[in-house]
């Protein structure tokens, strides 16, 4: 063969190979192959919204680890078929699936287990390692079926039962309408520092629940928000004062990643942004339940009936019970009062009135459960009373009927001091003087 030829026989062979690896480019498996071909338009239907565990590859064609793991992940497919289903994502094609789960690096594998949130697999690139990582995902998944806990304690919807899921639909009308105070994680799925945080998360939402509330939002699949608050890192944590909000209403939390180091700074914040409770006059059942149903602890004063006690005395009263409550206001306490004998149902619930005038009792709502005051009605007597509750000492009864006691409709309180009723005075003149001794 002359030299001619035999250089444009090397050049179409090499643009043959280049045809051949362009036809090939988007298939690393062979169409009777048991690793499902993910896409877009196919990827929530088939792994996200279906009961299967699901090991996914994410790969680029171009790679060379990604081929040389190609037969090893075939022969892990053929081993979990009708177990665990097994997928492959090309995702230098289709980024958009790649960048939505954090793909930063070719072959990266993830196990779509409990809840979909999907686990990076990070054990050896062996059939006998994928399959190893697939069968103990369908183990967790089973022993939760079942009713019991996963390796890692128990179910992570348990846990964060009391963190609200956020999302780029609810959140304005979630977190900036509302009154309440906010810190919110903006977390990824695939994030180990989030993964660490999340039981520290959910623990501290348990403890502020009532006080504040903790969110997530995931920022890979939010990204309207996420890039709105000009997220860059996970996981990060924003911070949203109590009051009206806007979109700017919004700090950065800068404490630490315990659930200890997060209720103390959210109870320090809070005690900045909050004004003192008031002590609310128990006029019906909607002011009761304004004040009281959402609280931990609800404060119940029952005050001598103004005849007994006049605007000076009920007044001050008044102003120790202000002062508590500015005192113990991160404690988020509602705090109300009644006059003695307006309120009947309540005094009988709570057995108030054998012990006299002024008497106070703190209320669980929920729980249906109170402690009385039976130390003297001043400021040192209702701080240690109050002092003991906090720290889980003094002993607890159950409410009266189990049930929250009927409320009389009355006439709050003008804070005028009262007129004693006006003795009648009976006039002599028109009775008969035979009569005047039987008077």
């Amino acid at each position: 063969m002359s030299r001619v030829a035999c250089t444009i026989h090397g050049i179409m062979s090499r643009l043959l190979g280049v045809l051949l690896l362009v036809a090939g480019a988007n298939c690393m498996y062979a169409s009777n192959s048991a690793v499902v071909d993910l896409r877009p338009n196919n990827f929530d239907n088939l792994v996200l919204n279906s009961d299967h565990i699901w090991v996914v590859e994410f790969y680029a064609p171009w790679c060379g680890h990604c081929q040389q793991l190609t037969p090893e992940y075939d022969k892990a497919a053929t081993a979990l078929k009708g177990v665990v289903k097994v997928g492959a994502v090309n995702a230098d094609e289709h980024k958009s699936l790649g960048s939505k789960y954090g793909v930063r690096g070719f072959p990266t594998i993830k196990i779509f287990g409990l809840d979909k949130k999907p686990e990076d697999y990070n054990g050896p690139r062996s059939a006998a390692g994928i399959v190893d990582a697939a069968l103990n995902a369908a183990s967790q998944k089973v022993r939760k079926v079942l009713g019991g806990k996963t390796s890692g304690g128990e179910s992570k919807s348990k846990d964060s039962k009391d963190v609200i899921e956020l999302t780029d639909e609810n959140f304005d009308k979630t977190v900036l309408n509302s009154e309440d105070m906010w810190l919110v994680e903006f977390y990824a799925p695939w994030c180990g520092h989030c993964k660490n945080l999340a039981p520290e998360w959910a623990t501290a939402a348990t403890e502020l629940k009532g006080k504040v509330k903790l969110g997530a939002l995931d920022a890979t699949v939010n990204t309207l928000k996420a890039s709105k608050y000009e997220i860059k890192g996970y996981p990060t944590i924003k911070f949203f004062a109590p009051g009206k909000k806007d979109a700017d209403s919004m700090q950065d939390y800068d404490g630490g990643r315990t659930s200890g180091d997060i209720v103390n700074w959210a109870l320090e914040k809070l005690a900045e942004n909050i004004p003192a409770p008031e002590v609310v006059q128990i006029t019906s059942e909607k002011k009761l339940r304004a004040a009281c149903e959402d609280k931990p602890i609800c404060v119940v004063s029952v005050l001598p009936h103004i005849l007994d006690c006049q605007s000076d005395c009920r007044n001050g009263y008044l102003k120790t019970l202000s002062t508590l409550g500015e005192k113990y206001k991160k404690k988020m306490w509602g705090w109300v009062w009644a006059e003695a004998g307006a309120q009947p149902h309540i005094e009988d619930a709570l057995e108030i009135g054998g012990f006299g005038y002024p008497a106070l009792a703190a209320v669980n709502i929920k729980k249906m459960k109170y402690s009385l005051l039976k130390g003297s009605f001043s400021y040192d007597g209702i701080n240690e009373f109050l002092r003991d509750l906090s720290y889980g000492r003094g002993g607890t009864a159950p409410l009266k009927g189990a049930q929250l006691p009927v409320i009389i409709e009355t006439t709050p309180w003008d804070g005028k001091d009262a007129e004693p009723p006006q003795e009648e005075e009976i006039d002599l003149s028109d009775v008969n003087l035979d009569d005047k001794d039987e008077l």
